[in-house]
């Protein structure tokens, strides 16, 4: 609950380095850290016996992720991870205060100790906490954290894991990306003074600041390339140019190529979709009527796969393709390279995963398969919005895609997610943080 009379110039910011999620909703707020960006459960100094136990739930999660893809076996396995951390239907609304048996594990740990040396490292100085991921909030809270805690969401929608064994008397404060997560947390028993609706932090590098410059820039142009027949900027020019000024890029962009930037999950699941995708679309590369991104984050075995394969296609030389591999060997570097790469992308193929609130920078969504429940809301989250499709036969891309681009549907997405999916979480979050305002998105869905 906000003190009106607190103010800070820095905050604790701290993620944990399990998958893409939670460091890439920590990272557009490195302004706002005292210091760097910590990591849970691999600082410098961690304790063995903490960075074991993390090591254990990261280990499950990645090696479940992959068996999910095995045939039989692998969606029998999966099911039975994702059913011990499903979301429970949200209708009819009734009371899920009730702590569920991995709550109950997870503070058995802590009250032995688990996190007990982060905190202390953290209360040297008496700053306000934000973290993207809920086992540093309950660490904080329970190991008598000195501040205020500020615990970020970054689906949306959340299960019973995220508030704490007695939410009703908790001091964790939460900053969700939608309507339907606070609603969801109130569930739990959180109280309704610990919950900012703020949206999920979109980087500033491809926002241009609170009015949005690069973001529209970027969309202007992209909206011309997806819309090469004008069947979605004749119908609405009035929307457009109410919203995005007057069109400011000239017409030879609607015979610029368009970019797809299709990104695998921090466990690399998916990576044979992106070769699928690439084989399709191998004639077009290679007339350099669209380009392609393959993401392979920080994975190196993701890059070596992708290259293999750029290389059995013959798309390795640059005057016969349009393919690149986003890799860095450090998740910051990465994440400022996938950025930067958004500012020219015209199409994101993904799961459902927390880059669904990209659709918030004017990026039409393709939907790969969602892995996991949470993926689930996500992906009618986007549904809900109008920013996301679902993919068609991706082994078919080359027919349905070029369909779609002139229809002017994936314009149309674009726009929508522009206007309906939330861009300014990161000036709320300084706001409520460091100001102690209480500044929220008003005008939001309910999902």
């Amino acid at each position: 609950m906000l003190e009106e009379s607190k103010t800070y110039n820095k905050a604790h910011v701290v993620s944990v380095d399990m998958g893409y999620g939670h460091q890439r909703a920590a990272c557009p707020l490195g302004h706002l850290a005292y210091g760097e960006i910590l990591n849970a459960n691999v600082y410098k100094g961690i304790p063995k016996s903490d960075m074991k136990k993390w090591e254990e739930s990261r280990r499950v999660y990645e090696v479940i992720s992959r068996m999910k893809h095995l045939p039989l076996i692998g969606n029998y396995i999966f099911g039975i991870l994702d059913h011990f951390q499903r979301i429970e239907p949200f209708y009819p609304m009734r009371d899920l205060s009730e702590p569920i048996m991995q709550l109950r594990g997870m503070y058995k740990l802590i009250d032995k100790g688990w996190g007990k040396d982060l905190v202390d490292k953290l209360n040297e100085k008496k700053i306000p906490l934000i973290t993207s991921f809920f086992i540093p909030a309950f660490f904080a809270e329970e190991h008598r954290f000195r501040g205020d805690i500020y615990c970020i969401c970054t689906d949306a929608d959340v299960s019973r894991a995220w508030a704490p064994l007695d939410p009703r008397k908790s001091r964790i404060n939460y900053l969700v990306p939608n309507k339907r997560v606070k609603e969801r947390l109130r569930l739990y028993g959180v109280r309704s003074e610990n919950l900012y609706v703020t949206g999920f932090p979109l980087p500033e590098e491809n926002l241009g600041g609170p009015d949005w410059s690069i973001l529209k820039e970027n969309l202007r142009s992209r909206l011309i390339r997806l819309d090469p027949l004008e069947n979605y900027r004749k119908k609405y020019q009035s929307t457009i140019k109410h919203y995005l000024g007057k069109e400011k890029c000239v017409e030879c962009k609607k015979k610029e190529p368009i970019t797809i930037t299709f990104a695998v999950g921090g466990a690399g699941a998916q990576r044979e979709l992106g070769v699928t995708i690439m084989e399709s679309l191998r004639l077009h590369l290679m007339r350099g009527e669209i380009k392609l991104n393959l993401v392979a984050g920080v994975r190196k075995d993701v890059y070596s796969f992708f290259k293999e394969a750029i290389k059995e296609y013959r798309l390795d030389d640059k005057s016969n393709g349009h393919v690149d591999i986003i890799y860095e060997d450090k998740k910051g570097d990465y994440f400022h390279k996938f950025n930067q790469a958004l500012k020219t992308t015209d199409i994101l193929w993904t799961k459902p995963s927390e880059l669904s609130f990209f659709s918030g920078l004017g990026l039409p969504i393709i939907m790969a398969p969602s892995i996991g429940s949470q993926e689930n809301f996500n992906k009618a989250w986007l549904q809900a919005i109008g920013s996301g499709v679902e993919q068609a036969d991706p082994r078919y891309t080359n027919e349905w895609l070029f369909e779609w681009v002139k229809s002017g549907w994936l314009a149309e997405a674009a726009m929508q997610g522009f206007l309906d999916a939330p861009k300014n979480a990161i000036y709320h979050i300084e706001d409520i943080v460091l100001k102690g305002k209480r500044s929220e998105i008003e005008d939001i869905h309910l999902l």
